[in-house]
């Protein structure tokens, strides 16, 4: 496996790693300047409490510093050491309490002794700590000083786009979100695949537009499609959340709702052909921001492909999901099944009928009459690929439902486009 790429992911990873990141802020903006600098995204903001569907966008949250400190003054939690450390969307405090009072507000795993928490509060006023329990246990009966420099303050929320165009109007869509803070695997591996994806498609010749974004999850995908949904829905031919994509566990494959897009059997398609022992999840299994996309009253054609799923790995949403865990291979890799998925759809094209309703064979010489057909090519099978050819099978499609050998099928689609009774799309 040539690793350049994986490399060059793993670097990025690094950087972004330290920022502290949620649903809006400094941290965001301070991502996105970073992709800048790989791929041209625009980076546009919608200000708080602006409604988007059945959402209204939050408050910004930025914070400076936040610590737990023991009465000799030594910070016994320390948000500057690591990110996690504070509830995300923390209200500021600065007060002493006793150990009764503040232990209410502490996050930990006694199951996962050694690893940090990652917890927020988006939409509920808190404030609140996380640290690995055996730490936890160590606290001693006295009075602490507890600090949360945070402002919590009508800003906005801020994404990034990109949008490449292509020989048609059709769009493939590209997700990722930028709105955890130091999480390697669940958070970074997506936007480093993605940033890498889209400098592919900078160099490519291209048939189709792809749309390309990098937004926090749920509330950012929601207000996307408060304002692209529609068009979205009439363009998107097939479209992927792109997320959990660094480690070097198993793949695994979420559908959309159904199972049954161009996206979804592109995808099967390649890992059935690079990684056949991947797992394949239901849709009852989503957590991510294919809930917003696949949704019922927006339904675009997007699946995801990850290495180990969200939740399935246990140092998800902890300290653990660290630079260790994701490495060049594992980037490498997911970067790899993505990219043969956007090379097979821009090399296979689909056939779609031109006539409405059965064409007349015979006045185009195309009809078996009495004796010997005037064309080698059964007439059948010109009617039988006209029948299935609705825009969204390829060839490899209408072999497997005609079960005729894709090399005697080239040749009738070719004479069925030959006399307009075909076209490719």
């Amino acid at each position: 496996m040539n690793l350049r790429e994986g490399k060059e992911m793993h670097s990025l990873t690094k950087r972004l790693f330290p920022i502290c990141r949620s649903l809006t802020g400094n941290g965001v903006r301070q991502t996105l300047r970073i992709l800048k600098r790989r791929i041209p995204l625009k980076i546009r903001e919608v200000k708080s409490g602006t409604k988007v569907l059945d959402w209204t966008i939050p408050r910004e949250w930025n914070v400076k510093d936040a610590y737990i400190a023991d009465e000799s003054g030594t910070r016994v939690v320390d948000f500057k050491k690591n990110n996690l450390h504070v509830v995300g969307y923390s209200v500021p405090i600065e007060k002493k309490m006793p150990l009764a009072e503040l232990d209410k507000h502490l996050h930990s795993l006694p199951e996962q002794p050694d690893a940090i928490p990652y917890v927020t509060s988006y939409y509920k006023e808190a404030w609140g700590f996380c640290l690995n329990h055996r730490e936890r246990q160590k606290l001693k009966e006295q009075t602490y000083k507890v600090v949360i420099k945070a402002r919590l303050a009508p800003g906005y929320l801020t994404y990034g786009e990109l949008i490449i165009p292509g020989k048609r109007k059709e769009e493939v869509f590209i997700s990722t979100y930028i709105c955890h803070p130091s999480l390697a695997n669940n958070e970074l591996s997506g936007p480093v695949v993605t940033a890498a994806l889209g400098e592919f498609l900078l160099r490519k010749r291209r048939r189709y537009t792809y749309r390309i974004v990098f937004i926090p999850e749920t509330i950012g995908a929601i207000t996307y499609l408060a304002r692209h949904g529609k068009a979205m829905k009439k363009n998107v031919i097939a479209g992927f959340n792109l997320t959990c994509c660094g480690d070097e566990r198993v793949y695994s494959f979420m559908p959309s709702r159904y199972g049954n897009t161009l996206a979804d059997k592109v995808a099967l398609r390649v890992l059935n052909s690079m990684h056949p022992k991947f797992i394949r999840y239901s849709f009852l299994d989503r957590e991510s921001d294919e809930r917003q996309y696949c949704s019922a009253l927006v339904d675009l054609p997007l699946i995801s492909i990850m290495r180990s799923k969200y939740r399935a790995y246990p140092e998800y949403h902890t300290s653990l999901d660290n630079l260790s865990l994701v490495t060049p291979r594992g980037l490498q890799g997911t970067y790899d099944v993505y990219k043969a998925c956007i090379e097979r759809l821009e090399r296979a094209p689909r056939y779609r009928a031109i006539v409405a309703g059965e064409p007349q064979l015979g006045k185009r010489g195309l009809y078996k009459t009495e004796g010997k057909s005037k064309t080698s090519l059964g007439t059948k099978a010109m009617i039988d690929v006209l029948a299935y050819a609705d825009g969204t099978n390829d060839l490899d499609d209408l072999s497997a439902i005609l079960k005729i050998p894709q090399k005697k099928l080239t040749l009738v689609i070719e004479r069925l486009l030959e006399h307009k009774l075909l076209e490719r799309v």
